[in-house]
């Protein structure tokens, strides 16, 4: 078939497949249309013929093959009709007890002697077994069948040959069972494919939502890292220039420009954070909100910041710390700002803080240690800053450990693994 005539079709088949999906809605609203529509079918195709040459010899056939069968009378032919016909309404619904009454009806007629087109019903009743019914019913009711169909080979055996007619009704038979063991089958395989996709699409919304929990995370984590360090700082020059205010005016004038320093860096930094979200997709980053993320060599301003809020700051490297990944030094300088801005919440106005970043093999080594006054009293509570911070280290295989200094003061040590190149988890 070529395709001009594929493309020809398609309203055909479309037309097709909307008259199956109403009549499925329809037979699921009421099933006992469908059942009584075969019924009526049966009775008008193999029942109604019976019933007008009844009584009447039309010379169909030979005459040797006419008289091997019993002429029922009218009720006779009408009773054993129903009885064929009617179970035909449990077919979905009880499939084995319909074919097990049929079977029972078509035995006792050819038993009679009598022949009749309604016993097509029996393999109507086989097909709903077969596509309806347990599989555990189907060996007893192929073996009645069976033994059903020796009966009739037997009973026209003085018109036909036994093996012709065993031929012919196994056969029938065969066909009736295979088509609706197959039709089970499609229809399971089409429930397997829809289970599946079901639950492919409740993992791509699962995948989804977890993808948009581990991006606001981020995003929580970068702002908590900008605003927390760069409010601390705010708020100590803040409270150095009010202090100064009345003793040297011009260290508070320069504690305010410090501040607008400090609060314009911290919304530059929160654009950047930001416009990475607002950003459409497949447009040009453009503007100062896609800057470059900092890096290793930024923490030198950082540590600017942190002397100009009165903190004194030793700050040394070793190793080619430049040249690490752009990930590793993104993570560097967030774990540094975060250690800085805690000292910078509790620590005194004398306090000395010694920042060393060591690149070493594969490992690289941040330590930030100060003099203040070690571990607050009571009992010790880790907040979201130390949490971020292991979160980070954790994307490159490292751990992060934070505790009181053998000499007294704060001691944060971070180490991360530079084997991988990519993060855990496949994030930058």
């Amino acid at each position: 078939m070529t395709t001009d005539e594929l493309n020809g079709m398609g309203p055909l088949v479309a037309l097709i497949s909307r008259s199956g999906q109403r009549l499925r809605r329809a037979d699921r609203v009421r099933p006992w249309v469908l059942d009584g529509a075969v019924v009526v079918l049966v009775f008008l195709m193999f029942c109604l013929p019976d019933l007008i040459h009844s009584g009447v010899d039309d010379g169909d056939g030979p005459r040797r093959f006419r008289l091997a069968f019993t002429q029922l009378p009218l009720a006779g032919m009408l009773v054993v009709q129903a009885g064929l016909v009617l179970p035909l309404l449990w077919r979905r619904r009880r499939p084995a007890v319909a074919f097990g009454v049929i079977a029972a009806v078509f035995v006792l007629q050819w038993s009679l002697g009598a022949a009749l087109r309604a016993d097509v019903a029996l393999f109507v009743a086989l097909y709903s077994l077969a596509l309806h019914g347990r599989l555990r019913q189907l060996p007893w009711a192929c073996a009645v069948l069976a033994g059903a169909m020796v009966l009739v080979a037997v009973r026209v055996s003085s018109a036909v040959s036994v093996w012709d007619a065993l031929f012919f009704l196994l056969s029938t038979a065969t066909a009736a069972l295979t088509l609706g063991l197959m039709i089970r089958i499609r229809r399971a395989q089409l429930a397997g494919l829809r289970e599946r996709a079901a639950r492919l699409e409740i993992e791509r919304d699962q995948r989804s939502r977890l993808a948009t929990a581990t991006e606001r995370t981020r995003v929580a984590r970068e702002m908590h890292d900008i605003v927390g360090h760069n409010l601390s700082v705010i708020i100590t020059l803040a409270d150095a220039g009010a202090y100064a205010g009345d003793i040297a005016p011009e260290r508070s004038k320069e504690a305010l420009q410090l501040i607008g320093d400090t609060g314009r860096q911290a919304l530059g930094e929160l654009r950047r954070v930001l416009g990475v979200l607002r950003e459409p997709a497949g447009s040009t980053p453009t503007g100062p909100e896609l800057s470059p993320q900092p890096g290793i060599a930024d923490i030198d301003a950082l540590c600017a910041t942190v002397r100009a809020a009165g903190l004194e700051v030793v700050y040394r490297t070793s190793g080619g710390v430049d040249s690490l990944d752009g990930g590793v030094q993104l993570t560097a300088y967030r774990i540094v700002q975060e250690a800085l801005t805690n000292t910078l919440k509790h620590a005194d106005a004398d306090t000395r803080v010694h920042l060393a970043i060591v690149a070493e093999g594969t490992r690289l080594t941040i330590r930030v240690q100060d003099t203040g006054p070690g571990a607050p009293p009571g009992p010790y509570e880790e907040g979201h800053g130390l949490v971020g911070m292991r979160e980070r280290a954790a994307l490159y295989g490292g751990t992060v450990s934070a505790g009181p200094a053998g000499g007294g003061g704060w001691s944060v040590e971070a180490v991360l693994d530079l084997t991988d190149p990519m993060p855990q988890g496949g994030v930058r």
